[in-house]
């Protein structure tokens, strides 16, 4: 289990950038895959990126390639999202999740994870 928190969330007009956080607490966080999520009102949650234990290899949703970018810093046991030219159709409640790297099969699904954050709203006007 680790605990993970959320942060970098706001608004921001579209075209424009911002950069989300997610900081996590507990031991072995080199031993995770984390993921990143995000789920609009009357929709179901939609994967976003993910990232290997050694950051080596990330995997994006077909609508977020070439606009985000996944990353991570074990010593600071922190990931990131880069988020740029972004569109109103981005806006959603932003999560972040982790996955023991042992026991994962499909980084995409939301059932693979069992640590998730609280959330950050990112919400995009045109």
């Amino acid at each position: 289990q680790v605990q993970l928190v959320e942060s970098g969330g706001g608004l921001v007009q579209a075209g424009g950038s911002l950069r989300l956080s997610c900081a996590a607490s507990g031991r072995a966080f080199s031993d995770y895959t984390m993921g990143w999520f995000r789920q609009a009102p009357g929709r179901e949650r939609e994967f976003v990126a993910a990232i290997n234990w050694s950051g080596s290899t990330t995997v994006y949703g077909d609508s977020m390639k070439g606009r985000f970018t996944m990353s991570r810093d074990n010593a600071k046991k922190t990931v990131y999202l880069q988020m740029n030219s972004l569109k109103p159709e981005d806006t959603a409640v932003y999560y972040c999740a982790a996955a023991y790297s042992g026991f994962v099969r499909y980084v995409s699904r939301v059932n693979e994870y069992d640590s998730w954050g609280q959330g950050t709203q990112v919400t995009v006007s045109s």
